[in-house]
């Protein structure tokens, strides 16, 4: 079947093989069908080969050739989990408040540099906000442009102290990065030329 006809549907919990019009054989639980739009949801096995992971696929079936049912699904489903309403709640304001944030140090002028090391030092200390142009952290330590770690300022002590390394680590992460990266630019490069 090229796709569902009117009152046809796929079961939640039915395992289908489908063809695409490009040849590739999908195979999957049915997780969600919308007849409306021919979407169909399939869970599939890894692609990454981890046995506690599953690949979700959308399928449109606008553009499949062929649908088999291996196995319909006819007894009831079991019931959905509850979801934990109010932390999916915390976890959206903070992810708008992160976003915010970001808008915030691109609407104000800051560098690249310092907009990077802001969300390597959030992924640690989450109390980090924009002041300005600066980083302040933990209300205790404010890091000026250019942000290395000699524009650390604030009582000195362990917060302090600590910042400083996040900031070195960040700048020795990054530099690190940017010596492989021309490494690999100037072996291409090699390359490029020894093949010409």
């Amino acid at each position: 079947m090229a796709a569902p006809g009117p009152g046809e549907y796929f079961s939640v919990g039915s395992h289908v093989s489908c063809l695409t019009c490009l040849g590739q054989r999908l195979q999957g639980e049915v997780v969600a069908f919308d007849y409306q739009s021919k979407m169909l949801t399939l869970k599939c096995a890894p692609s990454s080969g981890k046995p506690n992971l599953n690949d979700v696929i959308l399928i449109n079936l606008a553009y499949v050739s062929e649908v088999d049912i291996i196995n319909d699904r006819t007894e009831t489903l079991p019931p959905l989990a509850s979801l934990n309403v109010s932390k999916l709640a915390n976890r959206a304001r903070s992810e708008k408040e992160d976003k915010l944030s970001q808008a915030y140090a691109i609407s104000a002028g800051v560098s690249a540099e310092g907009q990077l090391l802001f969300q390597t030092i959030h992924k640690t200390i989450k109390d980090c906000k924009w002041q300005e142009k600066n980083i302040l952290v933990m209300d205790d330590v404010v890091i000026s442009p250019p942000y290395q770690a000699d524009n650390c300022k604030g009582k000195e002590g362990s917060a302090l102290s600590h910042v400083r390394k996040i900031v070195e680590k960040h700048f020795r992460d990054v530099e690190r990065q940017k010596s492989v990266q021309r490494s690999q630019a100037q072996q291409t490069q090699k390359d490029t030329t020894l093949s010409s």
